[in-house]
């Protein structure tokens, strides 16, 4: 009974400071990540993250990519997919040249140096996804070029860990076998099974759920598609992320798509995607800031200008204006869990010096909290043109 008590004052913190945030002009979502910081261990200390938050924060993030597949259109999606394809290419190997290059000017040796390149080679474009829809620009050029850029940046970042891991000879592999080429194979597998669940078991599944005499079948039914897609997903070494957003794609194509829209976020916005924005401020700790303030203020730069430039001038090349370009540029920097995750595997198999793991963990918090303030400011440029 203890996590009652604490998801009751996650779910009031975040409520409070979303709606102050909001008074501000601000997006909700800054206020619900700094809820964390000061429910957690950095200020106050009344909450620390466990297997429960854990757990929900994970079903948060989830919910809220399989929403932006639900209001995804799928023809700009295939329209932008080149740029997305260019944006997430460029934005792995920026990070990883750039954050390579810094760390072994900091002493570290180089499989070290580019395993925390590859730490910043992800995007979790997450919180990107809140602020573009509260800002009513999910469904622009920009946000499309993002969201797809996002799956394709995710894909690559798998491989490259992969590769990294498979032929570092110090760490385990993300895949389901520790053969690189066999994970490569499975990956593709998986995605043609979601082609044919895009293409043909979804709309008929949806259909005989409708049929079903039980309440909310079809969003049962739509769930259970998602966190299928999501599950497999996560077993072959991708992302969970990835498979709840093709998730929410192929339900798009369905009838059913806004009664489950409808449904999904009312579960998903009040309790577990509050969970997941207050559960990365949770994380955050200021005791190594001190120490390696000059690390990760540089780390920090650099992890914003990497992926920054590389939407922008991407994009820019596309023939995207200067505001729009600004604006995938921005909506690229978030790390998130993504970031996270690959960090923990990396500790967890000794890839880098376990004194340095707080303050990638912090450079890691701060880029994804500044992200949602940094796009939120081009957004309102573009709103006043």
């Amino acid at each position: 009974m203890h996590f009652i008590g604490e998801l009751i004052l996650i779910l009031l913190i975040t409520t409070l400071l979303g709606q102050l945030f909001t008074r501000l002009n601000l997006p909700a979502v800054i206020g619900q990540l700094l809820s964390g910081i000061l429910l957690g261990p950095a200020i106050l200390g009344l909450i620390k993250t466990n297997n429960t938050i854990t757990l929900f924060s994970e079903l948060g993030v989830i919910f809220l990519m399989f929403l932006a597949g639900l209001e995804s259109d799928l023809e700009l999606l295939k329209k932008y997919f080149k740029l997305s394809f260019s944006v997430a290419f460029i934005g792995v190997i920026l990070p990883v040249i750039f954050m390579t290059i810094a760390s072994q000017l900091f002493g570290m040796k180089f499989l070290e140096a580019l395993f925390i390149g590859i730490v910043f080679a992800a995007t979790s474009v997450s919180i990107s996804v809140e602020v573009l829809h509260d800002a009513n620009q999910l469904h622009t050029k920009a946000g499309t070029a993002i969201l797809g850029a996002a799956v394709v940046d995710d894909i690559l970042a798998v491989v490259v860990l992969s590769l990294f891991t498979s032929f570092s000879h110090e760490g385990g592999s993300n895949g389901l076998t520790s053969n690189l080429a066999l994970n490569l194979v499975i990956e593709a597998i998986y995605f043609v099974i979601v082609w044919m669940i895009f293409k043909f078991i979804a709309p008929y599944f949806m259909k005989y759920a409708e049929q079903i005499e039980v309440n909310y079948s079809v969003v049962i039914a739509s769930l259970i598609l998602a966190l299928g897609l999501a599950w497999v997903a996560d077993f072959t070494g991708l992302s969970a992320v990835v498979g709840a957003f093709f998730g929410g794609l192929a339900i798009r194509q369905t009838p059913q798509h806004k009664e489950v829209s409808s449904a999904v976020s009312a579960i998903g916005y009040s309790v577990f995607i509050p969970v997941f924005f207050a559960d990365i401020g949770l994380s955050m700790t200021f005791s190594s800031f001190t120490q390696d303030l000059i690390f990760i203020i540089v780390m920090t730069v650099l992890a914003l200008l990497s992926k920054f430039w590389a939407g922008k001038y991407t994009c820019e090349l596309f023939g995207f204006n200067k505001i729009d370009a600004n604006i995938v540029g921005a909506g690229m920097i978030s790390r998130g869990e993504v970031a996270l995750i690959v960090a923990q595997i990396g500790i967890a198999h000794k890839l880098f010096p376990e004194d340095i793991y707080s303050s990638l963990i912090l450079v890691i918090i701060v880029t994804t909290i500044l992200s949602p303030f940094i796009l939120n400011h081009y957004l309102k440029q573009k709103a006043t043109v």
